[in-house]
């Protein structure tokens, strides 16, 4: 049997039960004034489904789990908003809004939108250094896309990788999970600060020859290069073999799954990337847990569909 023929992916009261176990644990959380277990569910004809209403000592006002979160004032119906959840989360490169609009049986902007919120669900956030146990953090940048807003001097378009979106990454082989944003340029006054303020100065620092890192490897433990211009791939365990694995799953989704994607929306694709790779199946996670995991992260989030490159907390 299909995990997505259970009862909260085809029926809206179940749907509404299950957000609120994996958000609230049966203690519902007023998203007004913060009050934990003092609530009421109301129930009738007239009444929406999965209202509840604060008690009269706090502040007496109605909401639905869906209140406070990247689903709020979505008129997609709830279970259908999980459907999509599932779907992403074990989509190990991802699934296009294209996809969710046939599956879904929904307008095309509708599953667009809705795979944004949640991308936005998928960030975690998470600011700590990596290697704060002195074990090995691999840094490294890769390119994708193209910047049409940058015209390289000298240069034809699709030469080169000025005209590309730079990303840089890292990833922490103790823990086994990786970290990725956007950045304008590989310069070493652009990518120094953030090593550093990623990566903690206990840890073991692990990149290619690029000169970008020279400078920043000398504030950690060590600094291990390997030498690619050399034909060289690793030698004994310094390499950044790890990092190339996340990218090569990173590059054929966005190539073969989403294809094409613009500088302001980049970052919350790298989020579902990393998402699905610090919650993989190498790390004992599953399918439901990942989803659940990602359900969690709905909370405090808000997006809007006319700036949808712009979330609020």
């Amino acid at each position: 049997m299909s995990i997505l023929s259970k009862p909260h992916f085809h029926d809206e009261q179940a749907a509404f039960e299950h957000l609120e176990e994996v958000l609230w644990s049966g203690e519902p959380v007023c998203p007004h004034c913060g009050s934990i277990n003092n609530a009421t569910k109301l129930q009738g004809k007239a009444t929406r489904m999965g209202v509840w209403k604060c008690k009269d000592r706090y502040c007496r006002k109605q909401f639905t789990v869906k209140v406070g979160t990247v689903f709020e004032h979505g008129r997609i119906p709830l279970h259908k908003m999980l459907q999509a959840v599932h779907l992403m989360a074990s989509s190990k490169k991802g699934i296009s809004a294209h996809q969710l609009h046939r599956i879904l049986e929904i307008q095309y902007k509708s599953a667009w939108f809705l795979a944004h919120r949640i991308r936005e669900a998928m960030a975690s956030g998470d600011l700590s250094p990596f290697g704060s146990a002195g074990g090995a953090v691999e840094v490294d940048e890769t390119f994708i896309g193209n910047d049409r807003t940058i015209k390289p001097k000298g240069q034809k378009r699709g030469r080169g990788f000025h005209h590309k979106h730079k990303v840089l990454a890292l990833v922490d082989r103790d823990t086994g999970k990786a970290r990725s944003m956007v950045v304008d340029d590989l310069k070493a006054s652009t990518l120094g600060p953030i090593v550093m303020e990623n990566v903690a100065r206990e840890a073991r620092l692990m990149t290619d020859e690029a000169s970008y890192y020279t400078l920043v490897g000398r504030q950690f433990a060590e600094h291990g290069v390997v030498h690619h211009n050399r034909g060289e791939y690793g030698r004994g365990d310094i390499g950044t073999n790890t990092i190339e694995g996340y990218f090569s799953i990173f590059k054929r989704g966005m190539k073969g799954v989403y294809q094409h994607c613009s500088k302001k929306h980049l970052h919350r694709y790298l989020a579902e990337y990393d998402f699905r790779y610090n919650h993989r199946a190498a790390l004992q996670i599953d399918d439901t847990a990942r989803a659940d995991a990602a359900l969690k992260g709905v909370v405090g989030k808000h997006l809007t569909y006319r700036i949808p490159d712009r979330a609020t907390a």
